[in-house]
This record gives structure tokens, C-alpha cells and sequence, in this order.
């Protein structure tokens, strides 16, 4: 009687602790996105530095996921950013260059804060959102300056940051931005400068946001603007490389301050214990404008505002340790278009359901459940000048001279154009990228003729590697 007693004690107190084991198993996983701005391919210890210490995603990148042939769909802020947060080529609603308007042509300025991601396309955070995810954009948005296309009109619960491309990465003197739309907001209308430096600051706010909803699933995008010109770097991260000079000791020394942040939102993660059922994506929006903030996009060539890889092949790490090995290296080409889909379906969505997406779910392919590669085939247009990966095959069109053919595993930095060795293939992928642009929509707006020529010029400039010391 007294052993049956015991036996029924015993497993009256263990319950509680089996059903809360059972629970936080069964429970959404938490999702952290790190993105970072205009960063060069080489400038982190993960991918070889020497130079910039980034000992926070290097964790990252240890107990997680690298991907090392992972693409974004635009080489510039902006269209990244649109296809990013929709899982679609963002030409299919003609958001095919930046919504700046000071960079665009007569006509297209016009449009101003007309200028934007289309009301009718859902987003990452309305997706996550419907399936019960608090949800918060941290730091630049780039998706449109007008209300309608404000973060909280898109699916975001909470904001604090800028609306529009680039901005000072300290207060700006009584609140007055060199543009409306670069004011920290916090809302939606509220602005009141940063009190202190803004990468710092931006990593503040998730971790508060998370420290408030670490009981219930939730989706933090952490959209830093570093290292995006201009070169704001604090006197004390510049003091850490006194053997570097010029943009690339400031670019250092940004690229420390974003390091840092990550590793708060990483810490407190763990504090919390939620680190076991928490995705953690780190990645970039576009190749480094070597030219304007010193970045390197060693090994390959090519910068920002190019189709080479240098301005297409981003830095990407994905961490989930209740279902994803730590230190595996995925080699089949990726691309940022994947993240909704793969949230999607993490959260306990049906990706079914998603409609007219080109990303894919990466989970299956990463686990070992599904066969091939996500992607056979990968597009980048803008305006004349396109480009195609098919395989291990990529074609480069060009407004202002004949295309490009490169194998991409035996000639990664693109040096020996096969063009004229291959014309049946040339003529094959002609014919694919023109098919695709049958589906896509006219660009809603237009860039300066004059900026195309410094895109092409800029890649001119970098078509060899940078060979300094990384």
C-alpha cells in the first residue's frame, strides 16, 4: 500500500516537469534573422579573416550551419531587402532598383514616397504573425518612406529604426537627418535619436523586445545598417586596430561593433534558456562596396551593384540546435529568398500554402531528407544586365559588351570566360533568362542612367580578387 502510494507521489510531482519538458519540445521555434549591410565576403573570422575579429559569429558559424554558396537575389539594398522579406524574385512586382528617390530618374522621382514594396505582397512578418509570432524589425528598412509601406503596416508588432537606405550611426545634432526618412522612429511617428552608437543600440532593443516575449514564439529581425557608409565607427572599436588606416580600419572597426551586438542578442538567448529551440540566421544584403566602405569580397570579384559573385554571394549562417548539427557546411547553392519558406515551415506552416514563391524550405535539404539541390537554376536582373546560374554554369548578360560564361567550381572568382567555347550553352541560358523575364513585371521605377555606367565601371575595377591581407 505505502509502495503504491509512493509510486502514485512519484509520478504526480514528475508530471508537471514531463508536461513542461513536453511543452517547450512541442513549441514554435523562436526566430532571430542578423543582417547585415553592404559587408565584404571575407571580412569575418568564419570565412578566413585575420585581420577583424568576430569571435560571436565565428560562435555562430561553429555550433551552426555554413553555407558556403549562398546567394541574395539583388546585388543592392533595397530589391535584396524586397525579396528577402517576401520569399519572391522582387522583379515580379517590379521592385527591380533601390527606392531611393535621389538616385532615380526624372520620371520615377516623381513617384516618392509612392515608392515602396507593394501593399498586396505579404511579407516574412505577416506570415509568421498569422501563425501566432510576436514580431519586430530592429534598424534600417529600405522598403518605402510613405506610411502605407511603414514596418508596422507589414506585419511587424513592434519598430525602432529608420525608414529609409543609410544614416549616421550617431544622434543626429537636434534630431535634424539629412533626410525625413533616415530619423530613428520608434513606432510609428515617434522619433528620438539614439543614446549612444546605433549598432549598440539596435542590439538593446531585440534583446529587450525578446526579454518581453521570451514566453511566446517570436520573430526579431535585426536589420543593422552596418556597415553601410557612412563610416561611423566609435573612437574606442578604431583603437583596436592601430595597424589599419582609411575606410578599412573604419570598416574594422564596425564590423567589431556589429559583432558585438550579435553576441548580446546571442547571449541573452542563451541566458534564457531558449538557445536549444531558437533559429539564428546571420547573413548579408549584398556583396561589399570595396570602393566606399574597404570591404573584400575575396575570393571572388566583383562588388555591390554587380552580378559577378562578389556582388551576388553572401555570407550565411543558420542556427537551430534542437534540429540542425553543429559545424555541418552545406555546399549547394542557397539563396535569401529561402528564409520565409524555411520559417514558414519551422513555425508549423504549410508551404503549400505560400502560393507564388521561388524560395524553397532549406531544412529537408540540410538534414539529409531531401534529395538534389533547392535550386538548379537562380536569376538576377537588372534592367539590360542579367545573369543566370544553372548548375554549376553562370551567365553574366551586359548592356555594353558580349556575355560571359564561367564554371563556377572550377573557376569561382570568374577569371576564364568560356563564352566563346560554349556557344550552344550561351545560347541555352540566353533563352532561360529571357523566359523568366516573360514572368516578371516592368520596373515601377527607374535609376539615373548615369549610376548603370558607374555599376559597370565599379565592376571593371574589381574584376581580379583583392589580394590584401584578410
Amino acid at each position: 500500500m505505502l509502495k503504491n502510494i509512493a509510486m502514485i507521489l512519484v509520478v504526480a510531482l514528475a508530471l508537471p516537469f514531463a508536461n513542461a519538458f513536453a511543452n517547450e519540445s512541442a513549441r514554435q521555434p523562436n526566430i532571430v534573422l542578423l543582417f547585415a549591410d553592404d559587408a565584404g565576403y571575407a571580412d569575418f573570422g568564419f570565412h578566413g579573416s585575420s585581420a577583424i575579429p568576430t569571435p560571436n559569429l565565428d560562435e555562430l558559424a561553429r555550433t551552426g550551419v555554413l553555407f558556403s554558396q549562398a546567394y541574395v537575389s539583388d546585388p543592392t539594398c533595397g530589391p535584396s531587402r524586397a525579396g528577402l522579406i517576401t520569399g519572391r524574385y522582387q522583379q515580379r512586382f517590379g521592385f527591380e532598383e533601390n527606392n531611393v528617390p535621389g538616385y532615380m530618374s526624372a520620371n520615377s522621382a516623381e513617384l516618392g514616397d509612392e515608392m515602396g514594396l507593394p501593399v498586396d505582397e505579404i511579407t516574412m512578418a505577416d506570415r509568421l504573425k498569422s501563425l501566432g509570432y510576436a514580431t519586430a524589425v530592429f534598424g534600417k528598412w529600405h522598403l518605402g518612406h510613405g506610411d502605407q509601406f511603414h514596418p508596422l503596416a507589414r506585419g511587424f508588432d513592434e519598430f525602432v529604426g529608420f525608414r529609409g537606405g543609410a544614416r549616421s550611426y550617431f544622434a543626429y545634432p537636434n534630431g535634424q537627418a539629412d533626410r525625413p526618412e533616415n530619423r530613428l522612429e520608434r513606432g510609428f511617428g515617434e522619433y528620438r535619436e539614439p543614446d549612444g552608437y546605433l549598432t549598440d543600440v539596435l542590439a538593446d532593443e531585440a534583446v529587450a523586445f525578446i526579454e518581453r516575449n521570451a514566453d511566446q514564439p517570436f520573430f526579431v529581425f535585426l536589420s543593422f545598417n552596418a556597415v553601410h557608409e557612412p563610416m561611423d565607427a566609435a573612437e574606442s572599436d578604431l583603437a583596436l586596430f592601430p595597424e589599419l588606416e582609411g575606410l578599412r580600419k573604419q570598416l574594422a572597426a564596425m564590423t567589431v561593433a556589429m559583432d558585438r551586438a550579435s553576441g548580446k542578442v546571442l547571449d541573452r538567448i542563451e541566458a534564457l534558456g531558449l538557445s536549444d529551440n531558437t533559429i539564428v540566421v546571420f547573413t548579408n544584403d549584398n556583396g561589399g562596396p570595396t570602393d566606399r566602405n574597404g570591404s573584400n569580397n575575396y575570393p571572388f570579384a566583383g562588388t555591390k551593384s554587380n552580378h559577378l559573385e562578389g556582388g551576388i554571394r553572401v555570407p550565411f549562417l543558420m542556427r537551430w540546435p534542437a534540429r540542425l548539427d553543429a559545424g555541418d557546411v552545406y555546399a549547394e547553392p542557397v539563396s535569401t529568398l529561402d528564409l520565409l519558406p524555411t520559417f514558414h515551415a519551422a513555425a508549423g506552416g504549410d508551404v503549400a500554402s505560400l502560393g507564388n514563391i521561388d524560395g524553397v524550405d532549406l531544412l529537408p535539404f540540410v538534414r539529409g531528407e531531401a534529395d538534389g539541390r533547392p535550386h538548379q537554376t537562380l536569376f538576377w536582373k537588372k534592367d539590360v544586365r542579367a545573369a543566370v546560374r544553372d548548375g554549376d554554369w553562370k551567365l553574366i548578360r551586359f548592356a555594353d559588351r558580349p556575355p560571359e560564361l564561367y564554371n563556377l567550381i572550377e573557376d569561382p572568382a570568374e577569371q576564364d570566360n568560356l563564352a566563346a567555347d560554349h556557344p550552344e550553352l550561351v545560347a541555352e541560358l540566353f533563352r532561360k533568362i529571357f523566359a523568366w523575364e516573360q514572368t516578371l513585371q516592368r520596373s515601377r521605377w527607374t535609376l539615373k542612367r548615369e549610376y548603370e555606367q558607374y555599376d559597370i565601371d565599379r565592376m571593371d575595377r574589381y574584376r581580379v580578387p583583392p589580394s590584401e591581407q584578410r
